[in-house]
């Protein structure tokens, strides 16, 4: 992680990512993981209060940054749950095939390098009747601001540390070989450029 990164985007990130819209979208969708789960991105550990210990067996949660994982390891202690940080990308998930019940993201894909590749990642660890559950921001569905997003995504990308803002989540998913069993959008709070979310849940077509 560039100093950049470190010291002045990620305390942006932290603050973004604890605002009210995405907390309510966290209570949402993280509640709906069950079993064994796998946490794509698990940053510093931001989902881990709103697992419901009832459900689940235990959270592997990916994370290549040391960062991010030193803080996420602060919240493990915390928690009231089984939690396993792994030091992995998506593109490249260290388990077997079809060994969990949910994949769960939030707010990740738009940084992973290689979405399609750590898309079908999770596709191949998850049991043939698991779930993928998401939250992720996107590109918009009105063309005006669809625009916008393509024209500022460039510089956005660099800004960010890596985040970018026209990802069609949708579309990728689908092409991953996931059924959506739920999918909603809606702009949250915020610049709409960088709020068009989309959350729900997918199966392995």
């Amino acid at each position: 992680m560039s100093l950049y990164a470190k010291y002045v985007w990620a305390p942006i990130l932290d603050w973004c990512m604890r605002q009210p819209p995405v907390l309510e979208h966290r209570q949402k969708v993280v509640p709906l993981a069950r079993g064994r789960v796998l946490e794509i991105g698990i940053g510093s550990g931001l989902n881990l209060p709103y697992y419901d210990t009832g459900r689940v067996e235990k959270v592997w949660g990916l994370e290549p940054c040391p960062e991010l994982r030193a803080a996420a390891g602060a919240r493990v202690a915390d928690a009231r749950l089984q939690v396993e940080i792994l030091d992995a990308a998506g593109e490249a998930v260290p388990m077997d095939d079809r060994f969990f019940d949910t994949v769960l993201t939030t707010w990740t894909m738009c940084s992973i390098a290689d979405v399609p590749r750590a898309l079908r990642e999770m596709r191949r660890v998850l049991k043939p009747e698991g779930r993928l559950v998401f939250a992720e921001h996107g590109l918009s569905a009105e063309a005006g601001v669809a625009s916008w997003q393509n024209r500022l995504n460039p510089l956005w990308r660099v800004v960010s540390g890596g985040c970018n803002m026209n990802r069609r989540i949708a579309p990728l998913v689908r092409d991953a070989g996931f059924r959506f069993e739920a999918l909603e959008t809606a702009y949250l709070e915020g610049p709409r450029i960088l709020t068009y979310t989309y959350w729900g849940t997918a199966v392995p077509a």
